[in-house]
């Protein structure tokens, strides 16, 4: 009996131009979709209760072989706006940041801006459910997703990732890619792509599809997030892992 790949990805706004194809029927007879938060994902993936997950790139330093498997990612060419980090107090004065337990990446990524961009070294502190309520004061928090865009006109300063980072390096940036645990055959790789791509071209239904009041996600799809895995992406991915293990990076 045939068995179905297990694909998971994030049930966030951002990732809705890619698994529109899949929702609409495409590879149902190949592949099972499951839907959580990217951390949970990610967790799935390394354990090996899924086959393929769009998860944030840093599980690929915690996976024995990894591979990514599509043209596509959820990315970045400066400021995405839904990775941000929120403050009532300028960033110089931050004293404490409360960290988004929802993606491992998003918080490898602020570490490395605080102290190479920001030059600034607070007290971290793991979030709870409820802690967008604690962001006052010196006390700021990070916020990925949908909640991020619902955020951006509660905090006097939003500092958004993706930019900070393009000022840092002059480089996109790739929050998340479509990984698998094993080797996945040319044939499969190839419909996925077709149904990743099938989303991106109908950005006006995904659009329709997805009222939100909080952000224009035509804007938010077209400009912020940059779904193409190019070369200019990969050596912004290589940079960034390379700094999550300590490494010096090096292009040869």
């Amino acid at each position: 009996m045939h068995t179905k790949m297990k694909v998971g990805a994030v049930s966030y706004l951002n990732t809705r131009p890619l698994i529109y194809g899949f929702e609409i029927g495409a590879m149902e007879k190949e592949m099972e979709l499951v839907i959580d938060y990217p951390a949970k994902i990610s967790d799935m993936l390394i354990e090996g209760s899924i086959d393929i997950g769009l998860v944030p790139v840093v599980a690929m330093t915690k996976l024995d072989a990894h591979h990514i498997i599509s043209d596509y990612c959820i990315g970045c060419n400066g400021e995405v706006a839904s990775v941000c980090l929120f403050s009532d107090v300028p960033v110089e004065n931050i004293e404490t940041v409360l960290l988004d337990y929802q993606s491992r990446s998003s918080v490898e990524l602020l570490l490395i801006l605080l102290r190479e961009h920001w030059k600034i070294f607070p007290k971290l502190e793991p979030a709870s459910e409820d802690y967008i309520n604690k962001i006052s004061g010196t006390t700021a928090g990070l916020i990925i997703g949908d909640r991020a865009l619902k955020q951006r006109k509660a905090n006097k300063y939003v500092y958004d990732l993706g930019a900070a980072w393009k000022e840092l390096t002059g480089l996109p940036f790739v929050f998340a890619a479509w990984i698998a645990n094993k080797k996945i055959a040319p044939g499969f790789i190839q419909e996925f792509n077709k149904a990743n791509s099938f989303g991106l071209k109908n950005i006006g239904q995904v659009v329709t599809n997805n009222p939100f009041d909080f952000y224009d996600l035509n804007t938010y799809y077209t400009k912020n997030i940059d779904y193409i895995l190019d070369n200019p992406k990969e050596k912004a991915l290589a940079i960034f892992l390379s700094k999550v293990r300590g490494e010096a990076y090096s292009l040869s």
